[in-house]
């Protein structure tokens, strides 16, 4: 089976709906949500609406941070992200906020943990962003392969028997083998606000049976999302970040 990956939606419907048309190309049977469906973005109720019949259905759906923020204010969100959960509060429907609330910080299938932190903590939010903050999510999990978002740029690292890491740059489509023996950690990107310098939205494909993971994009209508981010009135940065993809 076929596991589409889609981290860090941010209230962006059209990265998000671009993903899903994309995955379902790919022939993907499951999807995973690793968090931050709100935020940043001008579409918070309207994501979350495509999304909850999707983890009603048996999507994996877990909490991010700016889920969590939104629902109680947090001191850790820098001014700009603050005011955009701000307003993002103010435009939410009480449902949509009960269904984030009943998200778990982890989910678990087999061998895979889906979480959008660091694993180790997941309530802390920590970024995993080399191979040491990996090293240390990796060794308090039993998982053999974990998948996380909250990071905005792809990546992949690999813990050998012997305990040796490695950090990959993924490239795009193409498909890595998870071999046996090792423990995986895979950053998916973000599909509503990336930040590597890549406007298009980012979300992987993880395969069960070949056990090989691809990262892949999904072009949308940018532009038409960074201008209606200005026309609400969020930050201006936030348009400009996805133009960017910085």
């Amino acid at each position: 089976m076929r596991i589409a990956l889609i981290a860090d939606i941010h209230a962006n419907l059209p990265a998000l709906e671009a993903c899903l048309a994309a995955a379902e190309r790919l022939n993907a049977g499951r999807l995973a949500f690793l968090g931050d469906f709100v935020g940043y973005g001008p579409d918070p109720e309207a994501v979350i609406d495509r999304v909850r019949p999707l983890v009603e259905a048996g999507a994996i759906g877990v909490l991010g941070n700016h889920d969590a923020a939104v629902l109680k204010p947090s001191r850790d969100m820098n001014p700009t992200a603050a005011e955009a959960l701000a307003w993002t509060r103010r435009q939410l429907s009480e449902s949509a906020k009960t269904f984030l609330a009943g998200l778990p910080l982890e989910a678990r299938s087999g061998d895979l943990l889906f979480v959008h932190a660091d694993a180790s903590n997941p309530a802390a939010w920590h970024y995993v962003t080399d191979a040491e903050m990996a090293r240390a999510s990796l060794a308090r999990c039993t998982a053999t392969v974990t998948f996380c978002g909250h990071v905005h740029v792809p990546a992949v690292y690999c813990l050998s028997a012997a305990g040796r890491m490695t950090a990959h740059a993924p490239v795009q489509d193409a498909e890595i083998p998870l071999l046996w023996r090792r423990k995986w950690l895979a950053v998916i990107g973000s599909s509503g606000q990336p930040r590597d310098g890549n406007p298009a939205a980012a979300f992987a494909v993880y395969d069960t049976a070949s056990r090989t993971l691809s990262f892949r994009r999904a072009p949308y209508d940018v532009e038409g999302v960074s201008h209606r981010i200005r026309a609400l009135g969020l930050p201006q940065s936030l348009a400009d970040r996805l133009l960017k993809g910085r």
